[in-house]
């Protein structure tokens, strides 16, 4: 059995994390929650990748575990792809998810629909204390609704509409609905053959 820390302290993601990985039946692999006393990590990486490592280095280090730890962002095309890198923190360091739905929608006030583009990419990373490392890339997309709609998901979810769907946002769809076709349900499928890989190839 390996346990891995959990990087994130969303609970909304790492329900979704926990949840992808039990679907793919990733045995031997356990997840634990992070640490109450390890702080928040300083997301100043340049990429997704660049700050999904660190929180797993960050992990590591902490608690000594194997960890795994994501980023995502968010491209509008029509905001030359912003929030990119700082989707989590578009409306500032302690916004929550309304406001940055809020700034969002302003910012695309008056722009068509066919130019409210954009695309949602999360990087996964599994990282071992000694180094040893499983990275996973996943990409959705779609475009920016004109209005929030639906109850269910968190973050950009009430105005995301992906293209392989039925125009539906994310938060108009099921949690199984939505896994299947989002980027952090790609990112981590992918992340899970890449762990089968590692620990059957180096017995960890």
């Amino acid at each position: 059995m390996i346990t891995f820390v959990l990087a994130t302290a969303n609970s909304d993601k790492a329900r979704e994390i926990e949840d992808v990985l039990r679907d793919e039946h990733v045995l031997g692999v356990e997840l634990r929650a992070r640490p109450a006393d390890v702080p928040d990590v300083e997301e100043d990486g340049a990429t997704l990748e660049d700050n999904a490592r660190l929180k797993a280095i960050t992990l590591c280090e902490a608690t000594n575990l194997p960890a795994i730890a994501d980023d995502t962002g968010l491209e509008v095309d029509a905001l030359d792809g912003a929030p990119g890198v700082r989707a989590a923190r578009y409306a500032g360091e302690d916004a929550d998810y309304a406001a940055n739905t809020h700034k969002l929608l302003e910012e695309l006030t008056g722009v068509p629909l066919e130019r409210r583009t954009a695309r949602f990419s999360t990087v996964a990373v599994a990282r071992w204390p000694d180094g040893l490392e499983v990275a996973a890339l996943g990409t959705c997309e779609g475009h920016i609704a004109a209005a929030p709609r639906g109850e269910s998901g968190w973050g950009y979810d009430p105005v995301f509409v992906p293209a392989a769907g039925d125009g539906r946002t994310f938060a108009e769809m099921t949690a199984e609905e939505k896994q299947a076709r989002s980027h952090r349900g790609e990112a981590f499928r992918t992340l899970a053959q890449g762990l089968r890989v590692v620990t059957e190839a180096e017995g960890r």
